[in-house]
């Protein structure tokens, strides 16, 4: 009779990312957070609170897929945080309304 190691078949639908790909993920982030410092000192009006959270959900994404595994995860888990995701831009958005028509 076979025996199957538990261990062992939890890890063989594991999913590896190479230590490259880290690296160019946090070259990516790194980037981005130049790019937020160096967009902070430019005057878009009303547009740079926009600008500031386009940045930070492209750093959000790629953290998310990357270094949390999430691309590697079933269907039903990602569409659990995408919800969660757009329940919270919708309280956001609902925020950004209230302080911006006083």
């Amino acid at each position: 009779m076979e025996q199957h190691d538990v261990s062992t078949a939890h890890h063989e639908g594991a999913h590896t990312v190479s230590y490259a790909r880290y690296l160019m993920i946090w070259v990516a982030l790194m980037m981005l957070t130049g790019l937020t410092v160096a967009v902070a000192g430019i005057d878009f009006g009303d547009w740079i609170i926009i600008t500031a959270l386009t940045i930070a959900s492209v750093k959000t994404l790629l953290v998310l897929q990357v270094f949390m595994h999430l691309k590697f995860e079933d269907k039903i888990f990602r569409v659990f945080v995408l919800i969660a995701c757009m329940t919270f831009v919708i309280f956001i958005t609902l925020t950004f309304f209230d302080y911006a028509f006083r």
